[in-house]
C-alpha cells in the first residue's frame, strides 16, 4: 500500500469515526471556530486539571480534512500539559507549512513517527487553500486554552 493511500485512510477513518466527539459535560473551557469561506465550523471542548486537557471533545461539521483534523487532535492532546500541546501544535503547524518533510521536521522513513496519525494530513500543504480547514481545530484549540499564564 502506498504511502498516500495509507494516509488517505486514516484521514477517511478519523472522518467516519472521530474520537472525541461527544460533547463533554460542564467542560472548564470552550471555543468555537467557524471557516468563513467554507462554511466548516468546529467546537472545542476540554477538561483541565492544572494545566493538563484530561478530557477533550471536538465536534462540528465540515469537510473530511476539518473533521478529520480534529479527531487527530482530540487524540494527540488528551493528557497532555498545555506545554506538551504547544509543541505538537507547533510540530503541526510547521508540518503544514514546510517545503517537505525533512524540513518540518519529519522522519519520512519512519511515517507517524512524529505525530502520529496527523502526519496524514501533510498532503494538505499542497493545497493552500485546504490548509485552514486542517489547521480550524488547532487555532479554536488554541481559543479554547486560552492565554498562557
Amino acid at each position: 500500500m502506498a504511502l498516500e493511500e495509507l494516509y488517505r485512510d486514516v484521514i477517511l477513518d478519523h472522518y467516519r469515526n472521530p474520537r472525541h466527539r461527544q460533547p463533554l459535560e460542564a467542560p472548564d473551557r470552550r471555543a468555537e471556530g467557524v471557516n468563513p469561506l467554507c462554511g466548516d465550523e468546529v467546537t472545542v471542548e476540554l477538561k483541565m486539571e492544572g494545566d493538563r486537557v484530561v478530557d477533550v471533545a471536538v465536534h462540528g461539521q465540515g469537510c473530511s480534512i476539518s473533521q478529520s483534523s480534529g479527531s487527530m487532535m482530540s487524540e494527540a492532546i488528551k493528557g497532555k500539559t498545555r506545554a506538551e500541546i504547544e509543541a505538537i501544535a507547533a510540530k503541526f503547524h510547521s508540518m503544514m507549512t514546510a517545503e517537505d518533510e525533512t524540513a518540518a521536521g519529519l522522519d519520512p522513513s519512519r511515517p507517524g513517527a512524529v505525530l502520529g496519525d496527523l502526519e496524514a494530513l501533510q498532503g494538505v500543504r499542497r493545497y493552500p487553500v485546504r490548509i485552514k480547514c486542517a489547521a480550524l481545530p488547532w487555532t479554536t484549540l488554541e481559543e479554547a486554552l486560552g492565554p498562557a499564564g
